[in-house]
């Protein structure tokens, strides 16, 4: 699983005009499903992005996780995040998980986050979404738990 974080104020995802997931100060997810990924995978990243500290503590050093923070959560499943690029220009999505796969991947991921007992907001899957975000810093990282030690 692939995983884009990024440290907003804000962000919101709409679908067909209408907003169906709202968040403050926190993390935009947007996550990429593989064909081979499992729920090792899953809970791999959710306990590396609940742990991440990329909140300033009072000296303004790096230090604080999401959950010191109480920070809300808005997560976008994102298959182009498995994009391969290396052969012409058309990128090809061949290594995405399939729908039958990706959404209870996808939905785990959700529920082992929500856990936290943080605010979890998200897109809908498969959708046409429209997402908006103030990014904070701007600090974004991105992982793979495919490249975990």
């Amino acid at each position: 699983m692939k995983a884009v974080i990024q440290r907003v104020t804000e962000a919101k995802v709409k679908v067909e005009g209408e907003i169906v997931g709202e968040i403050a100060a926190g993390f935009l997810l947007l996550i990429g499903i593989d064909e081979d990924d499992d729920l090792t995978d899953a809970n791999w990243l959710v306990q590396k992005i609940l742990n991440l500290r990329i909140f300033s503590d009072q000296e303004g050093k790096l230090n604080l996780s999401i959950l010191d923070i109480s920070g809300e959560i808005l997560c976008i499943s994102q298959f182009t995040l498995m994009a391969d690029y290396k052969k012409g220009n058309r990128p090809s999505f061949i290594k995405a998980a399939k729908p039958e796969k990706a959404i209870p991947l996808f939905q785990h991921f959700k529920t082992e986050i929500a856990k936290s007992n943080l605010k979890i907001e998200s897109g809908i899957f498969g959708a046409d979404m429209k997402v908006s975000l103030l990014n904070d810093g701007p600090v974004t990282i991105v992982m793979d738990s495919k490249t975990k030690v």
